[in-house]
């Protein structure tokens, strides 16, 4: 197929450290690395520091752009959804790939052909964990986006189912390709570097890790009562934004003398995070309801097996070697982690073939997947 421009909605790539940043920025560069010839506008309502936006610039045929008012860059909201259409069509974007959920309007209309990646729809599940305004918001943003574009892209066959059941979009319209996660943690580390970032964060002799935002949806309390049926030695390290939620967690841990055992860690330097998991024993990843569920991924990477919960996607993320519990059972969860420290083969063998099934995310399988739904939908 012929070279195009392709533009994107960037925000959260230049803004976000996390999430839906490192999303963004993986696709890009995925693409890019695999040596996509297009040229990849990115549009950012305003500029903010970050070094990893920054080496995306640095690629080949990457460029970044802002609204091209200076209207546009006060109201950054209103020129994301419903001006910046017009400035695409100006400067030749022929597909607009809206990387976190949402499209601009009025693509269409100026020929411009549409894909967005929606990641779950967990504020429609899980209604409780979320402001009402917020749905409200949501809702009309992922399903306008959905109903607007040219075709889908769910990260997960939970999420397009998801997207089939609440919002009525014909499946054939959604491609489902996964994530992946930076290759850093794919490369190897040494004891000594593994040593120096556990005396840098303070890190137990032997723990658990957990990786997310520390909210309730992510479930951190089950792990915390998990350690009660687990030997004393063992802790838990929980990585990630703190929220109220975090503060009910250490009131049970007060409350049942497991507070020496959590360590709660906040603000960790990203690049420190696979020094943090080639130190711990398993990743424990007990959350409700995902969209995926990267820290699996990064885990099966780092060759640290796995145990999560059943529920939504994350037995696509963790494939048949990692070990499922239910979301509502601490003793499920500390026998399964007992299982693994207590079985040198079975250890043995979810490392090796973790590492096996995350070869299905990797950014050229992705990069691939990609190019190929842009050239149908650009052919269209």
């Amino acid at each position: 197929m012929k070279k195009i421009v392709v533009g994107y909605d960037a925000k959260r790539a230049n803004a976000n450290r996390t999430g839906l940043g490192n999303y963004s920025r993986f696709i890009i560069r995925a693409l890019k690395e695999s040596g996509s010839g297009d040229r990849l506008q990115l549009y950012i309502p305003k500029r903010k520091q970050n070094t990893e936006y920054d080496e995306l610039l640095a690629l080949p045929g990457v460029s970044s752009h802002l609204p091209d008012t200076r209207w546009g860059r006060m109201v950054s909201a209103l020129w994301r959804m419903f001006f910046m259409a017009p400035q695409l069509k100006r400067e030749g974007v022929e597909l607009f790939h809206g990387l976190s959920n949402e499209l601009p309007t009025g693509l269409r209309e100026r020929g411009i052909r549409s894909i967005v990646t929606i990641h779950d729809l967990i504020f429609e599940v899980l209604p409780a964990c979320y402001k009402p305004v917020d749905r409200w918001i949501y809702r009309w943003k992922f399903r306008s986006a959905c109903e607007r574009a040219d075709r889908v892209v769910a990260v997960s066959e939970c999420t397009k189912r998801d997207i089939v059941r609440l919002y009525g979009i014909d499946p054939r319209k959604i491609e489902v390709i996964y994530q992946g996660c930076d290759e850093m943690f794919s490369k190897p580390y040494t004891a000594a570097e593994i040593a120096s970032a556990a005396e840098k964060y303070h890190l137990p002799k032997r723990f658990l890790l957990n990786v997310g935002t520390l909210e309730e949806r992510k479930n951190l309390l089950e792990i915390v009562q998990a350690l009660e049926h687990l030997p004393e030695e063992i802790h838990l390290v929980a990585v990630g934004r703190h929220t109220p939620y975090t503060t009910r967690v250490e009131e049970y841990a007060a409350a049942h003398g497991l507070t020496h055992r959590l360590h709660l860690l906040h603000k960790v330097a990203y690049r420190d995070l696979p020094l943090i998991y080639g130190g711990a024993e398993v990743m424990v990843y007990p959350s409700r309801y995902e969209g995926f569920g990267i820290p699996i991924i990064e885990a099966l990477n780092m060759g640290i097996p796995v145990v999560a919960a059943t529920g939504s996607c994350l037995e696509e993320a963790g494939g048949p070697e990692t070990l499922y519990v239910s979301p509502d059972s601490p003793e499920e969860l500390a026998q399964a982690v007992q299982r693994i420290l207590g079985d040198e083969a079975l250890r043995s063998r979810m490392v090796e073939r973790g590492r096996e099934y995350v070869e299905r995310f990797q950014k050229e399988v992705i990069a691939e997947q990609m190019e190929r739904l842009y050239d149908r939908v650009i052919g269209a």
